[in-house]
């Protein structure tokens, strides 16, 4: 994929990872000027058959996102009150990241408030320094609510009383009770974090594009009723067994022994941490 022209991030892309960092100082404000080049991004990302997992992660070790441009809020017309049919700029860029056919990773370090946290809710998995990180929405105390997503994302996380803590209260969440709460994937010492996350984005890369890309699809469906998310894993199976890639590993895990009781107790870790 192309790597040129960002500015605002540094993009490099090997063995089916792109690591996307955000350099955008002084404070990594997600300005229109950011959401744009995560944009264009992310449609790259889409395009590339290569790439099969995106890494997001920050190049200031103490902020991740500070939070969404204010000038975003205040540009925002004053006789304009009724809904609206399109998606805002900010929830079609979070929606492009939930919806990416690749597996998505955001690595936080430091802190990250408003539309930061509304960013990160949209990836498949979040991890997080602990003893640095801060999440929190502080739109409440300045009269406005979040308007990137977090309404809706956050309790999916977290719960309804828990995502109205945060909203409501406006206080910084650390990575520990984030962790704990599901609004981060894991917490982990920063000394292990970005070790974690490597080998983590290997073991998915090393994996069919089809296959991530049919499991992103199957779990999304799990939003709606049982029944409806189970015919439609059941479907997303059998497109997935068609491959004739597919057929091919299949045979060859038989040929290798699968199934055998010596294949299944093999000296082989399975294990992230």
């Amino acid at each position: 994929m192309a790597q040129q022209n960002y500015r605002l991030i540094r993009v490099a892309s090997a063995d089916g990872i792109c690591r996307a960092t955000i350099d955008h100082p002084p404070i990594n404000l997600l300005d229109v000027a950011l959401l744009t080049e995560i944009d264009r991004l992310l449609a790259e990302v889409a395009a590339d058959g290569r790439v099969r997992v995106l890494i997001v992660d920050s190049a200031d070790p103490e902020i991740f996102i500070a939070h969404a441009d204010v000038a975003l809020i205040q540009d925002l017309p004053a006789d304009d009150l009724a809904v609206h049919d399109e998606l805002s700029f900010f929830h079609a860029v979070t929606e492009r990241v939930r919806t990416l056919p690749k597996a998505t990773i955001a690595v936080i370090d430091g802190v990250c408030r408003g539309g930061g946290c509304e960013f990160v809710m949209a990836f498949d998995m979040r991890y997080a320094a602990t003893g640095a990180v801060v999440l929190g929405h502080p739109e409440v105390s300045i009269g406005i609510i979040p308007g990137g997503g977090a309404t809706q994302r956050l309790p999916r996380l977290v719960g309804r009383s828990r995502a109205l803590e945060v909203i409501l209260g406006g206080m910084d969440v650390d990575a520990e009770t984030a962790a704990t709460w599901g609004y981060l994937t894991r917490a982990l010492p920063p000394d292990q974090l970005r070790r974690f996350v490597d080998r983590l984005a290997r073991r998915i890369a090393s994996s069919p594009l089809t296959a991530i890309a049919a499991a992103k699809e199957a779990v999304a469906a799990s939003d709606g009723d049982l029944a409806t998310g189970l015919r439609v894993e059941d479907q997303l199976l059998r497109q997935t067994v068609a491959q004739p890639a597919t057929r091919e590993l299949l045979r060859a895990i038989v040929e290798a022994g699968a199934q055998t009781r010596e294949f299944e107790l093999g000296d082989r870790p399975r294990r992230l941490d």
